[in-house]
Parts: C-alpha cells; sequence; structure tokens
C-alpha cells in the first residue's frame, strides 16, 4: 500500500512516496548512508534489512510498490521484496538494472512494481512482475503517479490520480510544498482511498522525499504520515556523475 508521484524539473526530479502500512508492522529504520557496489546509497531500511526506497549517488532513485490486484502467490518459500531495491540500488542505468532484475528470484517474490528514475538520460523505467511473467515499461520524463493499495486497489488508483490531477492543475503545482500537501492530502475524504490514508487497521506509515538538481542528491524522511509533525530525516550527497 503506497502511493509514489514524480515531479520532472529543468535539471533533474523529485519524487515522494508515501509507505502505507498495516498498524502491527514494525516501523522502518530512518535513512542512513550504505555504500554498495562503490556506490553511496541513501535509504531508509526495515528492521530485517530490505528496502522499498533508495537514491544514488548518480541521482538515481528506486522504488517498490506491492501489486495486490494479482492474486497469484509463489509457490515455494517466499523470498521478501524488500530485497529487489536493495539489489538494485546501485545501478546507473536502466541497462545495469535489468541485469540485476533478471537474476532475482521472482518466481519466489509475490507481485511488485518498481520504478527506476534515471536522470542522466530522462527515463522513468517500470518492472512489473505478475508472477508469471516480468514486463519492462517506459514512462515520458513528465508528472506521473503509482499506487497500491490492499482495499480495493482499483478504485484506490482512480480516486488518488484525480486527486493527483486536480492538484497539477494549482499554481504552486511541481513545487517541493505543493509536494507535500499533496501527499498529505485526505481528500476526497479521510479513509482508505486518500493518498494520506487511514484505515482501522492499517495507515500512512513514512514519507520519503527525493530531490536531484545537477550536484546533488537530497533525501527528505519522516518516519510518520507526512501531516503527523514527526522528526524530519534529511540526508545528501553530491553527485558522481
Amino acid at each position: 500500500m503506497c502511493t509514489v508521484s514524480f515531479i520532472a524539473r529543468k535539471h533533474g526530479y523529485a519524487l515522494a512516496m508515501n509507505r502505507d502500512e498495516k498498524l502491527s508492522r514494525a516501523k522502518g529504520l530512518p535513512p542512513k548512508r550504505h555504500t554498495i557496489a562503490s556506490r553511496t546509497i541513501l535509504a531508509p531500511t526495515e528492521p530485517g534489512g530490505g528496502m522499498w526506497i533508495a537514491l544514488n549517488d548518480v541521482g538515481v532513485t528506486f522504488a517498490l510498490i506491492n501489486w495486490y490486484a494479482i492474486p497469484l502467490r509463489p509457490a515455494a518459500r517466499t523470498v521478501s521484496r524488500g530485497e529487489v531495491v536493495s539489489a538494485v540500488c546501485a545501478a546507473s542505468s536502466p541497462a545495469a538494472a535489468q541485469l540485476i532484475v533478471n537474476q532475482l528470484p521472482l518466481p519466489r517474490m509475490n507481485a511488485f512494481r518498481l520504478i527506476g528514475i534515471f536522470p542522466a538520460s530522462q527515463k522513468i523505467i517500470q518492472w512489473q512482475w505478475n508472477l508469471q511473467k516480468l514486463v519492462r515499461r517506459t514512462h515520458r520524463w513528465e508528472p506521473q503517479i503509482w499506487i497500491s493499495s490492499g482495499f480495493d486497489e482499483p478504485v484506490a488508483q482512480r480516486i488518488r490520480s484525480e486527486t493527483f490531477q486536480q492538484a497539477r492543475q494549482q499554481k504552486s503545482a511541481g513545487s517541493l510544498a505543493w509536494l507535500r500537501r499533496l501527499h498529505s492530502s485526505q481528500k476526497p475524504e479521510p479513509g482508505p482511498f486518500a493518498i494520506c490514508m487511514r484505515r482501522t487497521d492499517a495507515a500512512t506509515g513514512s514519507y520519503t522525499e527525493t530531490v536531484v538538481d545537477s550536484s546533488e542528491a537530497v533525501m527528505r524522511h519522516q518516519n510518520a504520515a507526512p501531516n503527523a509533525g514527526g522528526k524530519t530525516f534529511r540526508l545528501a550527497i553530491n553527485l558522481n556523475c
């Protein structure tokens, strides 16, 4: 259960992710610097070490969302989807990421969508795994939104997409203040279909933002809903391009 939104900029981009989780699930750990395959990575982590979003020192962001509309489940012992971003996070290009994704134990993973933002080539790549085949899609370098929900995913996708498109008509659209307001939105009403969602058993549990320009990449993370006023962590790295 997550919402990821992307805003293209003249020299880079901004991306925001609301991570929605069961209230019974342990909270993730704040972001820190990791060194993986000689690259500096900024990422929050699961207590067990998996990642759901990561930013590397060439300005590439990877974010993973579940795909609840796919009912199939692995026949063998399941491998956590948190291993996907951990494996691919140091990749600097779509081709490099593809090689890593191809080597994942996909038949043992539940359905997911992996989003990769590559500023050097201005490419947005989405890998979709539905337990039968891996499909790669390329999106235009323009505002985008991706949505997952364990509570009627098609309706959540429609309503949150409408909220996104309506917000894009605002004069401030594309600014960081606008992006944070969007991810704090409870339109059309508080509940499971709002971008900042809440149900009796689940809610938006964290907000992560990555901002990349021509020289610097910044990750900003709040280990609570974006409208909850929790502690904000900010890490920055110089781009190694």
